[in-house]
């Protein structure tokens, strides 16, 4: 549904449901991800899907609000940087083992989320101490717990 094309040039538009079309897999997927210019947790998280075997394409805004209402991320989801891997739409400090997972599985959903920035996921990490998080999916269906962390 969504091409490369129209992610990069803004020009994202869902017809009918706003749910993703989720397509084949790739040997090494690509993963789009909007993020803040000043955001140096964004960087070690895109650096943490590269060392996991994904391509990663990174692309600067000033307003991070745009993309996540454009791509339907619920409010309450939000963290600080967004991706597209595969149709699908990753919020924030998903760790690639969850992306990976969703990929191979290909369930019905918009996408996977780690709202916040908690300490110990991937990209922020803090020597010494780390939090219980959850890896929520989301979509037409309303979110569910998809993996937990700590």
């Amino acid at each position: 549904m969504i091409n490369r094309r129209q992610a990069l040039l803004g020009g994202i538009v869902f017809a009918g449901s706003p749910g993703l079309i989720a397509c084949s897999a790739q040997a090494n997927p690509s993963v789009l991800v909007y993020k803040s210019p000043t955001c140096g947790c964004c960087n070690a998280w895109i650096a943490h899907l590269r060392e996991s075997g994904f391509e990663v394409e990174p692309h600067d805004l000033d307003d991070m609000t745009v993309i996540k209402q454009r791509l339907t991320v619920p409010q309450e989801m939000w963290s600080c940087h967004t991706a597209i891997v595969e149709n699908y739409v990753v919020e924030g400090h998903v760790p690639a083992a969850e992306i990976t997972r969703m990929l191979a599985e290909r369930p019905t959903i918009r996408g996977l989320a780690v709202p916040g920035m908690p300490a110990g996921s991937p990209g922020m990490e803090v020597p010494g101490y780390s939090q219980a998080y959850t890896v929520w999916s989301f979509g037409d269906a309303g979110r569910a717990a998809f993996a937990q962390y700590g």
